[in-house]
């Protein structure tokens, strides 16, 4: 039986399907016992073709015999007799061999989190016979619960919930439910993508929301739609909520004993499908019903479209007397076809002439383009020998450094000098002790040669304690000495460091006041725009602009100046940079034609503005977009806003500003220029022009500085007035500046003073020290000799220390000859240093003169190669101008050509060549005549000859049409019909087939027992039942059989698994399970039933068994198909009663 997919709503009566009897109600008004074909005839013949119908008319298509849905050549019991014998052959042939293991759709195994009493629950069953064993309440039928939650079923089907909220464990936000399906073989459901085996995992939570995962053997999704596992399910013909294929206990205690036959029967019908079926073939009856009356419909149009067109051939006939009127027609129209040909011959013969005349212009304009370009070349080659020699100048950084490093020396001398000038203090200090070191050690020669007359004990006394004083002495004067030097080099320090803020404290000053300066000048340049707006631009520029308004020109009116055109974005960052670098392009003028440069020259050195740079240059809008960088880099183009795009493109032309870079530092510059291919140049808003070239080498050059004149207003983003109060809030700002600095300037010369008189101090100090500390060695040692000697001999000690004295007074003499030639050395070499330092400053002046003489060469020749550029661009355009008037010429002289040919074989297709002398207007005259008598004979017949052969086609295509779609719908309905015919017929067959099938198998099943019954199918009024005779009934009351209502509970539970396993020969699912079948069978009738169960599941062909019972399997003997399952008793966070 073909695989179809089944879905079962519910178990309930409601909402079970419709029966056959039901059926037969509604298609009775389609029987007709006359032509009903038996059931033999129909599998032989397909549908039945009596003579009667083969004779009918094409448009009789809806009288055909109606389909009867009961239709029966022969009953039920008939069928049996004729076809009980082969079946039940089949049946035994197929008990004596083994069923093979089914390559897919099987399950593999199951896996549960949080589901229903299971915490985690996993299974791998084997691919035959599964038993799942438990005690009651150990949630075994939650397996097949889960299989049918994992495979798409209804929640209610299982009959544990009406939700899957009723399976999450209890107090658990969420279940989930993983089910693994073999998918082997040539039938295997997409293998390549899925592999050996098909994961699919359900989870759902508390909250409602359901997810699928649809996954390989390896573990990657595949899909994540419910779509992918239904196309699954059919693919493997898995049908889970069909009750045949999952059968819980309750569904089949109610089945057995409580449901009506009319139940039975229908139960019978869903599970084997064919109430499928058979809803499908009423949809098709109720579709071909439809058609049928729509064809009706149709047919009763054809006698209007034959009427419509046998009017329209009439009115045909009778037009076809205007047939001649037409030829004389279509003859003027051939003649008049070939005279278009003639005058268009005639038209392309002078259009070839003048493109010859316009061609002859061609040479002169570019004698005169290879002229200017001659001068071009010449002037590049000018500018270039120039920019040659502004390179070959070099730069003045050297010149700086150098200044600078003979500023520095100078600065050390000076420091150098104001050492010296200490030392020699020192010195002089220390000389002076000297003298009256010398002094007093002679007066104390002279003072001991008195006391020698007198050697007593008291003088020696005074001796010892003179030479203990003198030795405490010495420690004191050594221990002050260290702290003295310490504090000389700290107060030194300090006072370098003061002197050097100084230093700064004072340049900044000066830089204040030239900045007050500046904006004094600023101040008068606003005051001076107020009164003229173009102040900045240069002198006298409103007359300039009135006399230029006023003369004549050959070109467009000359435009200037352009800086009236510009805005800088950005004032504050950018304005002095660009102003300083674009001033002499912001005061400059733009001319058209290069006859006008004379004329606008003059004006401006009458006006006293002899500088003023003149731009000669087309207006030519072009497209600068292709040379502009990355969009994130910022350009000088990017940073201006130009409102006049003539002056733009002169800017772009001159100055190259869409390609000029601008940085805030140096260093931000190198960067930008390293990263753009084929280098570049950029400005610096701290003062350079930096310049990569293409092969790699870089260079820098300070740029100039900005000029404290008029043109330090423009670009300033401000008017004058503005620019006037900016300036002097500036001034304020600077002098009060000034006031600060020079307090601070003031404040440092005073605590540099201090320093330099505590420096001075500690000098002293130091010096005093070290004499003390001299002289207290002197007296020390001297007295140590007086101590051991004579008299005498202390005398000579002292002699001694007057030549030391002596000695030390002449070293300082010397130290202070050293000391004069120094200075001497320094000032002289200070001297040398100044000129050394004029010399850098002149020649850092000469170079920017000749600096700016070689930029005012370069500027005079880029001037003349501009001219001669802007020559080149006139040629360029006159010649292109030209060019384009000779394509012009000669593609309309093409064109002409093209349509004379053109024009000449849509007449010879028209029709042969006709001569004619007649001009076409001529000839449209005389068809005009015709025509208009040709319309007024068609105005009589209501239409053209043409529009009515076109009603004539039309009306006649159209009844054909009819004709034929009629017959070939009434064909295919019949055809139709036909085949629904058959299909009901092979569906009665297959429905008594499988019961007698399932009888022959149910009557086989209870024999195991030693019982007789009999499955009774009223196929007419869609009953089933059961009659089952047991051992004791057939010993005491011989052939009457027992209502199942009336069996015992082990009798109706083995009767029951007969009967289940007898349909489940019918269905085609590869699935079987089937929950507590044996809970009220008696040890007996559950040994027979489990071998009669094993022996089946082991005959059948590629089916998976799983079977719950809560009995264990120890009377059993269980095979190598079989696997068994224990399970254990579930965690249900119960407590333990304490009864005592």
């Amino acid at each position: 039986m073909a695989k179809r997919p089944v879905t079962v709503e519910s178990d309930s009566e409601d909402s079970a399907g419709s029966t056959p009897a039901s059926k037969r109600v509604r298609t009775d008004r389609y029987n007709e016992a006359s032509s009903s074909p038996t059931r033999e005839e129909t599998r032989q013949n397909g549908t039945s073709k009596g003579k009667q119908k083969a004779r009918r008319n094409e448009d009789d298509g809806d009288s055909d015999p109606e389909v009867d849905m009961n239709q029966n050549g022969i009953d039920d019991e008939q069928f049996e007799e004729m076809h009980q014998e082969q079946i039940r052959a089949a049946v035994e042939s197929k008990r004596k061999v083994a069923g093979g293991i089914a390559e897919h759709g099987i399950i593999e195994a199951i896996e549960m989190h949080q589901f229903m009493c299971h915490k985690y629950l996993t299974f791998s069953f084997g691919p035959q016979i599964n038993f799942i064993i438990g005690h009651n309440g150990s949630g075994k039928s939650a397996v097949l619960s889960a299989i049918t939650v994992a495979l798409g079923g209804k929640a209610n089907s299982t009959g544990r919930g009406n939700g899957l909220k009723a399976f999450i464990r209890e107090g658990q936000p969420a279940s989930e439910v993983t089910i693994q399906i073999k998918n082997q073989g040539e039938e295997a459901y997409k293998p390549k993508e899925y592999g050996r085996s098909i994961v699919i995992t359900r989870k759902f939570t508390k909250e409602g929301n359901s997810s699928w995962k649809i996954k390989s053997k390896d573990g990657k999704v595949i899909s994540t739609k419910k779509e992918e596992l239904a196309a699954i399910c059919d693919h493997m013909n898995i049908q889970v909520d069909n009750p045949m294929n999952v059968l819980t206990q309750d569904a089949a205690r109610q089945f057995l004993s409580a449901s009506h036959p009319t139940d039975k029967y229908k139960f019978f019908l869903r599970g084997t499908q064919l109430s499928q079926l058979s809803d499908e073939y009423t949809t098709c009856l109720e579709n071909i019903e439809h058609t049928t009356k729509v064809l009706n419909s149709k047919k009763a149009v054809l006698p209007d479209l034959r009427a419509a067109c046998k009017e329209a051939m009439t009115r045909f006939q009778e037009a076809t007397k205007a047939r001649d009127q037409k030829k004389k027609v279509d003859e003027l129209k051939k003649e008049l076809a070939w005279s278009f040909v003639h005058d268009k011959e005639a038209e392309m013969t002078k259009a070839v002439e003048h493109a010859a005349k316009t061609g002859r212009r061609i040479p002169k304009i570019e004698d005169h383009l290879k002229q200017a370009r001659a001068k071009f070349d010449a002037e590049t080659a000018a500018v270039a020998l120039c920019d040659e020699e502004f390179h070959a100048l070099g730069d003045m950084n050297h010149l700086g450094e150098r200044k600078k490093e003979l500023s520095e020396n100078m600065r050390n001398n000076r420091s150098l000098l104001n050492e010296l000038v200490s030392e020699r203090k020192q010195m002089d200090t220390a000389f002076k002790a000297a003298r009256e070191s010398i002094a007093l050690i002679q007066k104390q020669i002279d003072d001991e040669a008195r006391r020698m007359e007198a050697d007593t004990q008291v003088k020696r006394e005074e001796s010892s304690r003179q030479l203990e004083h003198t030795r405490m002495s010495l420690q004191e004067a050594e221990a002050t000495l260290p702290a003295l030097v310490e504090t000389k080099n700290q107060i030194d320090a300090e006072n370098r460091e003061t002197k050097a803020q100084g230093e700064r404290a004072s340049d900044d000053v000066q830089k204040i006041r030239e900045n007050i300066v500046r904006c004094d000048g600023m101040v008068r340049n606003c005051e001076m725009q107020d009164k003229n707006q173009y102040a900045a631009y240069g002198r006298d520029i409103p007359q300039v602009l009135e006399r230029i308004k006023r003369a004549r020109w050959v070109g467009d009116q000359p435009v200037g100046p352009l800086g009236v055109h510009v805005k800088v974005r950005d004032p504050e960052s950018w304005a002095d940079l660009l102003r300083r670098q674009l001033s002499g392009m912001l005061t400059a003028f733009a001319i058209t034609d290069a006859q006008d440069l004379k004329q606008l020259k003059r004006i401006l050195v009458e006006s006293g503005n002899p500088n003023l740079l003149i731009f000669v240059a087309p207006k030519d809008i072009f497209d600068y977009s292709g040379g502009e960088p990355a969009a994130h880099m910022l350009t000088v183009l990017r940073a201006l806003d130009i409102s006049d795009p003539y002056v733009l493109r002169i800017m772009i032309n001159q100055r190259g500003i869409e390609r000029m870079f601008l940085a805030k530092t140096r260093r931000e510059g190198e960067q930008i220029l390293r990263k753009v291919r084929g280098g570049g140049q950029a400005w610096t808003a701290d003062g350079y022009l930096l310049k990569r070239y293409p092969e790699g080498g870089e260079s820098t050059s300070p740029l100039p500085k900005r000029r404290n004149d008029a043109t330090s207003l423009l670009l300033s983003g401000r008017n004058s007035a503005a620019e006037k109060e900016h300036h002097l809030r500036e001034k304020k700002r600077y002098e009060d500046e000034v006031i600060v600095h020079n307090q601070r300037v003031h404040e440092l010369k005073q605590k540099y003073m201090t320093g330099k008189r505590a420096y001075d101090t500690k000098v002293r100090e130091e010096m005093q020290a070290r004499q003390a500390i001299s002289i207290a060695q002197d007296r020390l040692r001297q007295l140590q000799e007086a101590a051991q000697e004579d008299m005498p001999a202390n005398i000579a000690g002292l002699e001694a220390s007057k030549k030391e004295s002596e000695e030390e007074k002449e070293n300082l003499e010397a130290q202070f000859k050293d000391h004069i030639a120094r200075k001497a050395e320094i000032d002289e070499e200070q001297k040398g240093l100044l000129e050394q330092l004029n010399r850098v400053k002149n020649d850092m002046e000469e170079f920017e003169s000749r600096q700016k003489a070689v930029q005012a060469k370069i500027e005079e020749a880029a001037e003349r190669r501009m001219e001669a550029q802007n020559s080149i661009k006139h040629y360029d355009v006159k010649l292109a101008e030209e060019q384009t008037k000779v394509n012009e010429a000669n593609e309309a002289a093409k064109v002409l050509e093209e349509e004379f040919e053109a024009w000449t074989a849509k007449a010879a297709d028209y029709c042969d060549r006709v001569e004619t002398t007649r001009r076409s207007d001529e000839i449209q005259r005389n068809l005009d005549s015709v025509q208009q008598a040709l319309k007024e004979r068609e105005r009589r017949h209501g239409a053209t000859v043409d529009e009515m052969t076109v009603e004539v086609n039309k009306t006649r295509a159209n009844l054909e049409a009819a004709e034929s779609q009629l017959k070939q719908m009434v064909s295919l309905n019949k055809r139709l019909k036909a085949s629904l015919v058959a299909r009901l017929n092979r569906w009665q067959e297959f429905r008594l087939h499988i019961a007698v099938r399932c009888k022959l198998v149910f009557q086989y099943n209870l024999s195991h027992r030693g019982y007789f019954g009999k499955v009774l199918f009223d196929h007419d009024k869609g009953t089933l039942q059961l009659k089952v005779q047991t051992d004791d009934v057939a010993a005491t009351q011989g052939s009457r059989d027992k209502d199942p209502r009336s069996l015992s509970g082990g009798e109706k539970s083995f009767s029951t698994i007969c009967l289940l396993l007898s349909l489940w020969e019918a269905i085609g699912c590869p699935l079987r399970c089937l929950d507590e079948f044996d809970v009220f069978m008696d040890a007996v009738n559950r040994r027979i039933s489990m071998k009669m169960m094993i022996e089946t599941a082991n005959q059948s062909d590629k089916k998976q068994y799983i079977l719950i019972t809560p009995q264990d399997m120890t009377s059993i003997t269980i095979g190598q198909t079989v696997r068994v399952h224990r399970m254990t008793d579930p965690e249900r966070n119960q407590g333990t009663l304490a009864f005592s």
